[in-house]
């Protein structure tokens, strides 16, 4: 039969009871702070994670934005060297063209050249009508010159078609122009302009392509060349 405990004995056997339950409440601390250090480090790895890969979708957003812009800028910059390049090239052809009416000009200053060009147009427009009755507009100071040119282109007309042809001639045109004439047929139908300015106008149409190319060089930048 087993005896009571004297006093002694039952302060070892609680002192052995609270020493148990402290290695317990030391090893459950140390369990639970294991996994809090655990969970925190997952937690902690996790968050640097989406912050890293938060500031990579900034940066490279930063990055194609900067890109983007530069990219509009050279654009923008290379759109304005090609347009001043474009004007520079167009105000040099103006220039050229410019030159070339004034040259123009001075053809009828020769009278006697002058009055064989208006001969050679008018028979050249006669044969172009094929009508029997015309009128040549000319400069008001040319009336003269152009009738003179007219009865030349008359005979012209007549050796190159067998025909004969009636020709009347008004200084209708402006002084200001450079020169030439506009022929009308009989029933006013027909109209040719054959003025020195029409002439270069149609010159300018027609030559522009190659005027460039001489001037410039070609366009690479053209699938097809005039």
């Amino acid at each position: 039969m087993s005896r009571p405990l004297n006093d002694d004995e039952v302060l070892t056997e609680m002192n052995k009871m609270v020493a148990f339950i402290k290695q317990e409440a030391l090893e459950k601390a140390r369990e639970i702070k294991v996994k809090a250090d655990e969970e925190f480090a997952i937690e902690k790895a996790k968050i640097v994670k989406q912050e890293s890969q938060a500031i990579d979708t900034a940066y490279e957003k930063k990055r194609k934005g900067a890109e983007v812009a530069q990219k509009i800028a050279q654009s923008t910059q290379t759109n304005k060297s090609r347009l001043r390049l474009l004007q520079a090239r167009e105000e040099h052809l103006q220039d050229l063209f410019a030159t070339a009416r004034s040259k123009i000009i001075t053809l009828s200053q020769d009278e006697g050249k002058y009055t064989q060009l208006l001969e050679g147009i008018i028979v050249q427009s006669a044969l172009q009508m094929m009508e029997p009755e015309i009128t040549v507009h000319s400069r008001k100071k040319d009336t003269s010159l152009a009738g003179r040119a007219a009865e030349g282109a008359k005979a012209q007309y007549k050796e190159i078609s067998g025909r004969d042809i009636s020709i009347k001639v008004e200084g209708s045109l402006s002084d200001e122009s450079a020169g030439g004439v506009q022929l009308v047929s009989g029933n006013g139908r027909i109209t040719i302009d054959n003025t020195l300015d029409e002439r270069l106008r149609l010159l300018e149409d027609r030559m522009l392509p190659e005027i460039r190319r001489d001037l410039f060089g070609s366009n690479d930048n053209r699938k097809f060349q005039d």
